[in-house]
């Protein structure tokens, strides 16, 4: 199986390239047995200085690398699905907060056939969120009620980065979104089609706004209203 790694990237300059260099050890030493990787940055508009190392990364054939204007995660992730060829595809942040070591507890439930579609759960290990600011905790356990009221899902993190899905699955499923609207877009569509979403446990390190971290209050409220728009 031949799993493509999606990394969508907007001025992470300070820490793509220890993102790419795990990524690169986790494809050789952490995916399951019989399995092949590409590594796929879509580069979305960054001005700090990432796009010129990602061209360098792009020009020894260590990535394969797409360049755009500034439109949003969503936008990159969605041009991401697009040029994608592996057989199954991981969403990987441009940052150090998820581990890429947790790809073969990702993607197994893929390769042995007992799922389509894996999200990780950072809350499965209480350890992982003690470091995270409780504005954070909140609205994710806000938008994860949220998904299992409407929509029945039964998990645990709604809001997680790390997703896995059978590229055919993902690409079937028409996307909308810019931001990061993503994942309450996807989780909405997924479960509407009746996909069960598996959870594994992964690991975490959080960070915050002086770190990098991009997301504010109005993306937490933009998920929960995308929750809510395609339920009704």
């Amino acid at each position: 199986m031949k799993v493509s790694i999606l990394i969508p990237v907007y001025n992470e300059f300070g820490t793509f390239e220890q993102v790419l260099a795990r990524v690169r050890n986790a494809c050789r030493d952490s995916l399951p047995a019989g399995c092949g990787a590409e590594i796929i940055v879509i580069d979305d508009g960054s001005t700090d200085g990432s796009s010129l190392v990602i061209r360098e990364h792009a020009q020894t054939g260590e990535i394969i690398a797409h360049h755009a204007a500034h439109a949003g995660k969503g936008a990159a992730i969605r041009a991401g699905i697009a040029i994608a060829t592996g057989d199954a595809i991981v969403i990987q942040d441009g940052d150090l907060e998820y581990d890429p070591a947790d790809y073969a507890a990702l993607l197994a439930p893929i390769v042995d056939g007992s799922a389509d579609v894996v999200y990780g759960s950072r809350f499965r290990n209480s350890t992982n969120v003690a470091g995270m600011a409780w504005t954070n905790r909140l609205a994710n356990r806000i938008l994860t009620l949220a998904a299992n009221l409407l929509y029945n899902a039964q998990i645990t993190d709604e809001a997680t980065a790390y997703k896995a899905f059978r590229t055919p699955l993902l690409r079937g499923i028409p996307l909308e979104c810019q931001r990061f609207e993503f994942c309450p877009e996807i989780t909405a569509k997924l479960r509407r089609r009746g996909h069960r979403i598996r959870e594994v446990a992964i690991r975490y390190n959080p960070r915050g706004i002086a770190e990098g971290k991009k997301i504010r209050a109005r993306d937490g409220f933009e998920a929960l209203w995308t929750l809510i728009r395609y339920r009704f």
